[in-house]
């Protein structure tokens, strides 16, 4: 794989000399008391300021401030005028917009579209601190601020936005949102190596518009520079005919070569062609004169550098979802650093130009990272107020980034990247001691030490070369590749260097567990349950059908018989009686009703009640809201005659998939009932051990579409990704 500078090789700004600030500040008061007269980047979050490294502004300010830059934030502004946006004056640099730890409109919609009542990230957890589609909102107020300031999108609204893209909530596809937010630069991915590079190229004068060799960047440029090689994205993955049958008496249109350029000199067509004719370009010939783009098939290693990949336009995937499902299978099939190309997509008269992921951040840069001045609280300005993702988080330490699950309905992949990126342990344990020493109210107890996942840290390809030409989208789907080093040791090391620190009591494992990598280290199980289990522990099966399970890329049941098997086990050695919560989603692509009533008779077999359970939310670019929006398998060749997939749609399926989860609530039941009937399965109604739910309907009940909440011992279901973390409660199964 390619190298990169290190980011702490930077010779640090000028203003480097004023120091670390106890906070970044947010008041003209406060960066007087720090001596500055102004800022060298504004950051502005849809998130309150909570200076800790789970928090994505405090990283990218604390990363900034140590390269020597000195930043200010600007948190849950008021976006109905400009004002708020310039409450720190004008930037030196650049405006840095993200919408937070979350997408906009994950955090403000449920699954089913309707208006969150509250916010995690907000001081006393109320809704309504931050518009829809932030970026957009944001950028376009400090634009209106300080027109002349460059303004950089980035975080994971951004990310996973970047090329046109389908949106859940207005049913469409839409186009990048570097484009509406009408930016200058976009980052994707965590940011940290883009945004050095970009603060100290603006430092040294040279304009955003120059800045267009960052790898992990997109932005908008009229044409493709001259001495690159295109390669049509048709002819990576073909997706099958895209114009309506021929007119035989219709005049005939310029020829194409074989190469798929228009032939040089070919009579001009008289009308121009539309963008579904042209997906990959959808750029007419002028008036009376020819187009011509050359595409190569096959380019040279030596080439690759200067070689992009010519996607279909934004006009020609929002018309054909089929195109959009191709064009969802390039941009992951080109995801891997060591192997990607760029990528451009036209929009209407302009190219939008994606470079290839940014290259992972090594272990030494890791720790520099996440070792910065963060004073891990929020910011004095919100006094004693709750801040609900502060609360949950403020005693746990990330280990490692990234995730090669592939799960289709997450997007750590597509934001994080699927190489892991591990901290050392002596950083680790540095950090579990500073928060034993500085953080108000611990207690001994680490409530955390994972990431997206909890068990692959240090996990990687056996071969950097076979890493880097690798394009399949999951290390452990279908099986685990023979390639993948799974030694849990080093986890394991850490784990117990972590619990015998002076004053750390116990060490808890919060983070989804990847239950078919744990089995294959059945010490780490051990220990996981011996010494890093309080009483539950999540696991995420997310189905238990092959159609499903098929389309999300999880390991089939008999994997999670095998960990329950071996955790119970090690429980039970260690004399304690503990419990697994298991996760599911509904109405995921590729579920259908019969699959969700063998899960339901599943659940009611081994005891579950689910509290609340989590509908599939198609997220932007994940691999599964191509499947949704499409009805096509991007996860194979896209054509126009490959695999079908099953679509659960609509308010009434989606509620009935739910339904299943929690059979047992009788607000449920005569939904169920009518399924039951429907399906040819009414000897599952009654009140035997074996039948789903009852003949009878308890007064009172069975008006409240999906039931209410509460009662017993729960455990709930959630989609990764999402916000509202689950509680760290579970049902104990029935004896």
């Amino acid at each position: 794989m390619q190298t990169a500078p290190d980011i702490t090789g930077y010779r640090k700004h000028w203003a480097a000399r004023f120091g670390d600030a106890p906070f970044l500040p947010m008041s003209r008061a406060e960066m007087e008391l720090l001596g500055w007269d102004s800022c060298d980047v504004i950051i502005v979050t849809g998130d309150a300021y909570v200076d800790h490294p789970s928090f994505g502004m405090a990283i990218i300010g604390r990363v900034l401030e140590g390269q020597g830059f000195r930043v200010g934030i600007i948190a849950q502004p008021d976006w109905h005028s400009a004002d708020a946006f310039g409450v720190l004056g004008r930037p030196n640099l650049f405006f840095g917009i993200t919408a937070g730890n979350m997408d906009s409109m994950v955090n403000r919609y449920t699954a089913d579209r309707r208006m969150r009542s509250d916010d995690a990230y907000t001081p006393g957890g109320a809704g309504g601190r931050r518009p829809d589609r932030s970026v957009i909102v944001y950028a376009q107020r400090a634009r209106e601020a300080f027109r002349d300031v460059p303004i950089v999108i980035g975080g994971i609204e951004a990310s996973l936005r970047r090329i046109a893209h389908f949106d859940y909530w207005s049913e469409k596809v839409r186009r990048s949102v570097l484009l509406d937010a009408k930016a200058d630069l976009l980052v994707y991915g965590n940011g940290e190596r883009q945004i050095c590079a970009i603060a100290h190229r603006l430092a040294a004068g040279e304009s955003i518009h120059a800045i267009t060799d960052l790898r992990g960047t997109a932005f908008v440029r009229k044409a493709v520079p001259a001495g690159w090689i295109e390669i049509d994205s048709t002819h990576l993955d073909a997706p099958g005919a895209l114009n309506p049958p021929v007119d035989p008496y219709a005049m005939a249109a310029a020829p194409l070569n074989r190469a798929g350029a228009v032939e040089v000199g070919a009579p001009a067509v008289t009308a121009a062609p539309t963008a579904a004719a042209a997906p990959c370009g959808g750029i007419p010939a002028e008036a009376g004169g020819e187009r011509v783009v050359r595409f190569v098939r096959r380019v040279k290693n030596a080439d690759r550098e200067h070689s992009v990949i010519r996607m279909p336009a934004y006009e020609a995937v929002a018309a054909d979802p089929v195109l959009y499902a191709h064009a969802s299978r390039i941009l992951h099939l080109e995801s891997n650093p060591g192997n990607a190309r760029a990528l451009v997509q036209r929009h209407g008269d302009a190219e939008l130009w994606l470079n290839p992921p940014p290259i992972p951040l090594a272990t030494s840069e890791m720790d520099w990272v996440y070792e910065r001045r963060y004073a891990r609280a929020p910011h004095p300005l919100y006094g004693k107020a709750n801040i609900p993702a502060y609360k949950m988080i403020r005693f746990s330490v990330a280990i490692q980034r990234g995730c090669f699950g592939g799960c289709t309905f997450c997007s750590i992949t597509e934001h994080e990247g699927r190489i892991i990126q591990s901290r050392s342990e002596t950083s680790v344990l540095r950090e579990i001691e500073t928060v034993r020493d500085t953080v108000p109210g611990f207690t001994g107890v680490i409530s955390d030490l994972g990431g997206p996942t909890a068990n692959m840290y240090r996990l990687a390809c056996r071969s950097r070369e076979i890493e880097s030409a690798c394009r399949r989208p999951s290390c452990v789907y279908p099986g685990i590749c023979p390639n993948l080093n799974t030694d849990h040791s080093p986890l394991i090391q850490l784990y117990r260097r972590a619990r015998a620190l002076p004053g750390i009591r116990k060490v808890l494992i919060a983070s989804g567990v990847r239950y078919d990598l744990a089995i294959e280290s059945p010490e780490y199980v051990k220990e996981l349950a011996q010494h890093h289990t309080g009483g539950y522990l999540k696991i995420a099966p997310e189905a238990l059908a092959e159609g499903p399970l098929s389309k999300m890329m999880k390991p089939g049941v008999a994997a999670y018989d095998r960990f329950e098997e071996l955790f119970e086990r090690y429980s039970r050695e260690a004399g304690k009686e503990q419990y697994l919560i298991p996760y599911f989603i509904a109405a995921h692509p590729g579920t259908s009703d019969q699959d969700m009533l063998e899960l339901a008779l599943w659940l009611k077999q081994r005891g579950f009640r689910a509290d609340q359970v989590q509908a599939f939310l198609p997220g932007p670019m994940a691999t599964a809201t191509a499947m949704y929006h499409s009805g096509r398998n991007p996860l194979r060749r896209i054509t126009r005659d490959s695999e079908a997939v099953l679509i659960p749609k609509g308010l009434k399926v989606r509620r009935l998939h739910k339904a299943f989860l929690r059979y047992h609530d009788p607000n449920n039941w005569p939904l169920l009932r009518e399924a039951l009937r429907r399906m040819g399965r009414a000897d599952l109604i009654g009140s035997g051990r074996r039948q789903l739910v009852p003949a009878y309907q308890p007064p009172g009940t069975g008006g409240a579409p999906e039931g209410r909440r509460g009662g017993g011992r729960p455990f709930r279901t959630q989609h990764t990704g999402l916000p509202r973390p689950p509680r760290r409660t579970a049902l104990k199964p029935r004896s």
